[in-house]
């Protein structure tokens, strides 16, 4: 039954629709509807001081809830401070819906100077998300956001756009609110499974690489994995599907130096939800020509950068399920335990700056914690392939496009999707000053968050490569900042600390804190 409602009733009423109750944000002037319909709402509203932090923390949210995250900021220059958390987010296939206004519907086309006018705001994000659309009326919004719903839901996962023109924003009308849209699984065709079903039961040595589309397929991953003996390596993203204290665990990094010659010696690899690419495989593409199955749901994907012997293209967890129905064999000689000293050592060389710390953050964790990290050296040198992790969605990284300050407001979306599970965020002295405005928002929300700035002096990763090319060092040194008293000029607590030896006691006090806690650690050179 319709009802009339203005275009940020109607959007509003849609979001809730779709069980949507946390949006991260910051008014404007263009967006005010949005907001007076929020104010009503059941849906609670996080307010960040940056749109970037919105996209971020939206991201967070949704790697953590496995359900889209939501940003909602004006237009102009407000939408476009998500773009490059949009590129994150489609880089690694996280489900996040950002919302503006948009240039009203008959604005003159050769611009007229309006507040916010960018020359393409449309186009800008939609080419850095996966699917957008800017609505024409009031009547469209409950479908749209059902089609962006349906868009972010379906097959591979990607951030999508909605532009709503400011003029409609407050107009009213009619408005029939929708549902999500009905989806089912998408499993492989019966022959290609049989075909794989062979390749792995003949395999002596088979090896499963899991990446972040295994996600929410850890039950059959792990059922699989048993079955046929095999040891399980993750890319960054599948980082925890399978615990790291299972037997047959390797942990994550699949850029190790013995990790080719592991690819050598196996039979049978069967990669699930993975691209398979260059950001994770640092040393280049997986050698596994001729015994290569993959599981993807994208078929666009299922092809890049190895082509397999057989394409699986579906849902991760209902395709390992119908791979395991009918598949008899027995398990595979046990070679995990061995592998794992080899990727161990290989894994504490590449990060041996930060096993102390990584060590005394450990004892600080819960079996289900979640470290939230940036593109910092503490974390893809040391906490990736070094910090054991035990539950899927439990390593929030930005891997495919690398940006520095995600760690930050992703924790504080992680954290309220989370509940009482222990979130940790971990960043580079240079990384957290992207984002170093999101502690005001953290202090807010008075969540015990732990924040851990690992200080190495700067641009550590750009001033190691300048050294490398025996470049002219320079413009990556940073002057050093009082991390905790800016953490507690924003409301929160800061804490100094000497050595790691005492990171486990600082984590774990700030861990029942009533409030966030930036703990600041320089980096020991080993």
């Amino acid at each position: 039954m319709a009802t009339d409602m203005n275009g940020g009733q109607a959007l509003v009423a849609a979001l809730e629709a779709h069980g949507v109750r946390t949006v991260f944000g910051i008014p404007g002037t263009h967006n005010l509807p949005i907001y007076g319909a929020l104010a009503e709402s059941q849906i609670t509203h996080v307010l960040t001081r940056h749109e970037q932090g919105a996209g971020y923390a939206a991201d967070g949210y949704a790697r953590t809830s496995g359900k889209p995250g939501v940003a909602i900021t004006t237009s102009g220059p407000a939408i476009l401070n998500t773009a490059a958390a949009a590129a994150q987010a489609y880089s690694d296939s996280i489900p996040v819906l950002l919302i503006s206004p948009g240039l009203p519907l008959r604005h003159p086309s050769n611009g007229n100077g309006i507040l916010h006018e960018i020359k393409n705001q449309t186009g800008a994000m939609d080419s850095v998300v996966g699917h957008s659309q800017r609505v024409t009326s009031v009547a469209e919004i409950p479908l749209a956001v059902a089609q962006c719903f349906a868009a972010m839901t379906s097959g591979r996962p990607r951030p999508a756009y909605l532009e709503i023109p400011l003029d409609i924003l407050d107009e009213a009308a009619p408005v029939t609110i929708l549902g999500p849209i009905a989806q089912s699984a998408v499993t492989a065709p019966v022959a290609a499974l049989e075909t794989a079903r062979a390749l792995l039961a003949a395999a002596d040595s088979p090896l499963i690489i899991a990446g972040g589309g295994s996600s929410g397929a850890a039950t059959p991953l792990r059922e699989l994995a048993e079955l046929l003996g095999a040891p399980v390596l993750t890319t960054t993203n599948g980082k925890g599907v399978l615990p790291e204290s299972h037997d047959l665990s390797l942990g994550a990094g699949v850029h190790l130096p013995s990790v080719k010659e592991l690819v050598t010696e196996s039979d049978a690899i069967l990669a699930v939800g993975t691209e398979l690419a260059p950001s994770d495989f640092w040393y280049g593409p997986l050698e596994a020509e001729g015994k290569l199955i993959r599981i993807d749901i994208d078929p666009t994907s299922v092809c890049t950068n190895a082509i397999p012997e057989v394409a699986l293209i579906g849902d991760a967890s209902a395709t390992l399920r119908a791979l395991t129905d009918g598949l008899v064999r027995e398990p595979a000689t046990q070679r995990a335990a061995q592998w794992r000293i080899r990727l161990r050592s290989d894994s504490e060389v590449e990060g041996k700056n930060y096993l102390g710390i990584l060590a005394a953050l450990d004892k600080a964790l819960d079996e289900d914690a979640i470290l939230v990290g940036d593109s910092t050296m503490a974390c893809y040198y040391g906490a990736m392939a070094n910090l054991p992790l035990h539950r899927p969605r439990s390593f929030l990284y930005p891997t495919g496009v690398g940006t520095l300050g995600y760690g930050l407001p992703a924790a504080i979306g992680a954290k309220i999707a989370a509940g009482d599970r222990q979130v940790v965020a971990m960043l580079g002295d240079g990384g957290v000053m992207f984002t170093i405005a999101e502690l005001a928002a953290a202090a807010e929300l008075a969540v015990p968050l732990p924040i851990i700035v690992v200080d190495n002096g700067g641009y550590g990763e750009i001033r190691d490569e300048m050294i490398e090319r025996s470049d002219p060092v320079h413009a990556v040194g940073l002057a050093a900042i009082d991390f905790p008293a800016l953490a507690r000029s924003m409301g929160c607590l800061g804490v100094g600390l000497e050595s790691s030896a005492d990171l486990t006691d600082a984590v774990t006090k700030a861990f029942a804190a009533d409030r966030p806690t930036v703990i600041h650690i320089r980096e020991e050179k080993s």
